[in-house]
């Protein structure tokens, strides 16, 4: 193995370009294509995107290519800034439709600063609507914006169809397979591993860290330097000189997918490292205590945060396994291990505070957790705002603000730049062709919160959106955004088809017939902004002149079916998200009308 030579690359791109797609069609030239997919995750399967940076190798031509690859979706992007510090290229992968999104802005930005020289794959070809020349020349601009010097500017550009495993060097060329790519992944990328790195002391630094029930924590680890053995007693440094000393259990390389152990481990090669309960994101190992630490690996902070809290509910426990607030507590903990990008406040209060890069980010915790069988209830998602000194040396409130980039038809451009205008977006730029418009905005991260769904509405579906995390800057005051108000259940029982054909007038329901609903739960929007209290359960009256099995048939628009997402971006201030491993419900904090209205003269305000 030491003398195996070996090249480090990670897949970056923008959500749904096709990185995962390419990285199974690579481990499928190589002949790990029965091992199947890279998104081996349930949710990611579901899905169709990539949640959690994934490690693999192929070996072609006798040289080992350690793969990385990444998610594409910006609350996930704490993964990718990790694994770009443990590789020596990157591959920017960007559809040839599309051309580069806010994802590919930001991965590219931090591959840039970092000094690495990527590859670019300009992938779905053969799209009716690609055209990959105007691709090429928009992310050279990218290039250019970004600051890039000329080395960086001179990179190489593959033409690929992913999913059929094709790429070409000229758009012309014939090609049946992914050699032309793998041919100028290992002319453009430089070995990782030479004699002189050999022979000197051991350095590696942990990027990714994973969770064994036998093993416990596992240290995902680049070697820099000098070798690694099973059972080696070594150092675990920081940045701040702290150390700790630790003993290797287990040393792990991979094969395709797979993790095989191995007695000893070479500079170049990315490896798996148990025994260090310890060890965590950036740490550096080392062989001799004088060795310093490699520097540091910054993670972006959170953006927002909510209150996870034990079910209360008149339905608690009915349907979890881990219902008490000890167990969501211990899940918490297990989660802070593997998820970095996560923080949670665990101070005595009778709820945790959760602290997440986005709504998908926490919602994709949800999911897993009620999954493993956990039931909770959690409340409406909070954007983080601070307090920092201006240039004047005042203190001032700032709050996230993120870029929105926006594809939609050009008939819908009104609609949405005055929607967008509401929640104090401000157009940065915008581009018409072909009757589509792109349109690119400033927003705080508080307006776009709950705006998916409504985008959706507005677009009828032909839309497309994505943003990126910008910075800090300041709050943008008073954004009012939910233009609805909530139909409440004032009684507990199980909905009629009767009573909900009257509602679905008065605004959208999210449950069906035969429901079990209790006192304060919302079962649907109204039209208007106001709150209303309903009674789903309502039968039809019995008369002396007719029974209540006749008369006009009842005809019930499909309900709004409640998701995690869905639920965090509908639920008020005064509102908590029901999560059991069965149902989603939203409900009032407080369930009964007498409570809402001491609640809300209490201080003048909603508790």
């Amino acid at each position: 193995m030491d003398k195996q030579e070996i090249r480090n690359i990670a897949i970056i791109a923008h959500v749904d370009h096709g990185k995962t797609t390419l990285t199974d069609a690579i481990m499928t030239q190589c002949g790990h294509g029965d091992e199947g997919s890279m998104d081996s995750n349930a949710l990611e399967q579901e899905r169709g995107i990539t949640i959690y940076a994934k490690n693999t190798s192929v070996i072609y031509k006798g040289t080992k290519i350690n793969i990385v690859d990444t998610p594409g979706h910006a609350d996930f992007g704490s993964e990718v800034e990790r694994v770009l510090r443990s590789i020596d290229t990157v591959l920017l992968v960007v559809d040839a439709q599309e051309g580069p999104m806010p994802q590919t802005r930001f991965v590219l930005k931090k591959s840039l600063e970092l000094g690495l020289k990527p590859i670019v794959i300009i992938n779905k070809i053969d799209k009716p609507a690609a055209n990959p020349n105007l691709v090429h020349e928009q992310v050279l601009e990218l290039f250019i914006e970004l600051g890039a010097h000329d080395a960086q500017i001179d990179f190489p550009t593959v033409y690929a169809i992913g999913r059929q495993g094709i790429a070409k060097m000229n758009l012309a060329d014939d090609s049946k397979d992914l050699t032309p790519l793998l041919d100028c992944i290992l002319s453009h990328v430089a070995p990782a591993n030479t004699a002189e790195q050999a022979s000197l002391p051991l350095k590696a630094q942990v990027f990714n860290l994973g969770y064994d029930n036998f093993l416990g924590r596992l240290g995902v680890c680049r070697i820099y330097d000098g070798s690694i053995k099973d059972g080696q007693n070594i150092w675990v440094k920081d940045i701040n000189g702290k150390t700790f000393t630790g003993k290797v259990t287990k040393l792990f390389t991979f094969e395709g997918k797979k993790r095989v152990e191995v007695k000893e481990a070479f500079a170049g090669d990315i490896i798996t490292v148990a025994g260090l309960p310890d060890i965590y994101i950036g740490e550096t190992l080392i062989d001799n205590e004088a060795t310093p630490a490699l520097p540091t690996i910054k993670i972006d902070e959170p953006t927002i945060s909510l209150s996870f809290l034990v079910n209360n509910s008149p339905f608690a426990g009915r349907e979890g396994k881990f219902v008490t607030g000890r167990q969501i507590r211990e899940r918490l903990e297990k989660e802070l291990e593997i998820n970095v990008g996560l923080k949670v406040d665990f101070s005595p209060n009778e709820y945790f505070k959760v602290y997440g890069r986005g709504e998908l980010h926490i919602a994709v915790l949800l999911e897993n957790m009620r999954r493993e069988g956990y039931e909770l209830q959690v409340s409406q998602p909070q954007v983080i705002v601070k307090e920092v000194k201006n240039e004047d040396g005042k203190m001032e409130k700032v709050e996230p603000f993120e870029e929105l980039t926006v594809d939609i038809p050009e008939e819908f451009t009104g609609a949405i730049i005055d929607k967008l205008g509401k929640r104090k977006a401000i157009m940065t730029d915008m581009k018409t062709k072909d009757g589509l418009s792109r349109i690119l905005f400033e927003i705080p991260t508080r307006g776009l919160l709950g705006y998916r769904n409504v985008f959706v509405i507005d677009t009828k579906g032909e839309g497309i959106l994505a943003s990126r995390f910008i910075d800090f800057k300041p709050y943008a005051g008073t954004i009012e955004k939910r233009e609805t108000g909530s139909m409440t259940s004032m009684v507990s029982g199980k909905s009629l088809g009767f009573s909900l054909w009257n509602l679905q007038d008065r605004g959208r329901l999210f449950i069906g017939p035969a429901v079990e609903v209790y006192e304060g739960m919302v079962v649907g929007d109204t039209s208007k902004g106001d709150d209303m209290d309903v009674n789903p359960c309502k039968g039809k009256a019995m008369s002396n002149m007719r029974s209540s099995g006749k008369d006009e048939a009842l005809m019930l628009v499909p309900h709004y079916e409640l998701s995690i997402e869905r639920g965090l971006e509908l639920m008020r201030e005064d509102e908590y998200l029901e999560i059991t491993p069965i149902n989603v419900r939203l409900r009032k904090k407080f369930l009964t009308p007498t409570d809402r209205s001491k609640a809300s003269r209490k201080d003048g305000v909603v508790a």
